[in-house]
């Protein structure tokens, strides 16, 4: 078991979460905050942080706001 220490867990974390990192530098964090209270409570902020951003990506705009969007959008095209 390697434990690559917080500040290490602390800046890679974002990588991690989003499975950007290498399997050995997974495996080190992974081990890390498997004793670290500390890390493994910011993992899980850091996660459920994500989970929720992704589930709001998925909802739809009401098509009242879509149409001012899109109205916006082509009063700009317009101008130029």
């Amino acid at each position: 078991m390697t434990d690559c220490g917080c500040d290490k867990a602390k800046a890679e974390l974002e990588e991690f979460l989003h499975n950007e990192l290498s399997p050995q530098q997974c495996q080190d964090i992974r081990d890390h905050m498997a004793v670290c209270d500390d890390c493994s409570a910011e993992h899980l902020v850091g996660l459920t942080l994500t989970n929720k951003v992704k589930e709001a990506c998925q909802e739809k705009a009401p098509d009242e706001l879509r149409e001012l969007v899109l109205g916006a959008i082509s009063n700009l095209d317009n101008r130029a």
